[in-house]
């Protein structure tokens, strides 16, 4: 996918599709409206940035996907050089202005002439990323050692936030492919996960993947809600009107919850160490 992107559901194809990368429309749209992306969108944990960091063997990280360098300026923040590379000129371009480099090409065909990095990274994008080529590209880039962190931020709500949110979708969008409220959706994310592994274990360049888990909560107002809402994939793509009627109706809904309430998010994480196997 293009940018680093935080993961909502409904950022993302339908998870039970066996090749998530095939469909990029949603992905590529992200970049209409790359300044709302960049305010609206939470950023990671500070816990997986230093433990990533404190896991490679060096400073130099590549981010795949680096969209408007969200992840990118967290990693920076924390003492490392970072490329980014991304396939959406607009997501790029912004990267650029806040002081992130970025090259414009999709994993899979970008030519790192001749460049190595001590981690590769993902945010929000792996899925978008054939899952054993963006691996097998990774451990060449990667030096002896280094690590390759793919995550995601997925929304864990509350179960009445979820079942508001959930009457909305249906009401407004009943014949939505994906309801991303309609049930946990951290299950829904399973798929993801068990395809970034086993394109690791594919390639035989790294050691055993790993899992990892850090769990937080940002308070969100209405209005800030509302304002991350178009910048999802599926959300991105709607006409207008029912775009409006979407955001009406959410809004009616955080006012219900009081006119703000605290998501819960999980990052979840796929790692390995590039070993000198392959």
């Amino acid at each position: 996918m293009p940018p680093s992107r935080t993961t909502h559901p409904d950022d993302e194809p339908d998870p039970d599709r066996t090749s998530p990368h095939r469909n990029r429309n949603p992905a590529e749209s992200f970049g209409s409206d790359a300044d709302r992306y960049d305010r609206a969108r939470p950023r990671y944990p500070r816990a997986l940035v230093d433990r990533v960091v404190a896991a490679s063997p060096g400073p130099d990280v590549l981010d795949v996907g680096v969209g408007t360098g969200i992840a990118a300026r967290q990693f920076q923040a924390a003492g490392c050089r970072v490329l980014g590379v991304d396939v959406d000129a607009r997501m790029a371009d912004l990267a650029r202005r806040t002081g992130v480099e970025a090259e414009v090409a999709a994993f899979e065909e970008w030519d790192p002439a001749g460049r190595t990095f001590d981690a590769v990274i993902a945010a929000q994008t792996w899925h978008w990323v054939d899952p054993v080529a963006g691996a097998a590209n990774a451990a060449r880039v990667l030096r002896q050692g280094g690590r390759l962190a793919v995550f995601w931020n997925v929304f864990d709500p509350a179960p009445d936030v979820r079942e508001a949110f959930d009457e909305v979708h249906r009401r407004v969008l009943p014949d939505a492919p994906l309801n991303p409220w309609a049930g946990p959706p951290l299950t829904a994310y399973e798929p993801l996960s068990s395809r970034a592994v086993d394109g690791m274990r594919q390639t035989g360049a790294f050691d055993a993947p790993e899992q990892w888990r850090h769990d937080w909560e940002h308070v969100y107002t209405r209005d800030q809600w509302l304002d991350q809402l178009p910048t999802h994939g599926g959300n991105s793509q709607l006409p207008q009107a029912t775009l409006r009627e979407l955001l009406t109706g959410i809004g009616a809904a955080v006012d219900a919850l009081g006119g703000g309430f605290t998501m819960r998010y999980a990052t979840v994480t796929v790692t390995a160490t590039r070993t000198g196997a392959a």
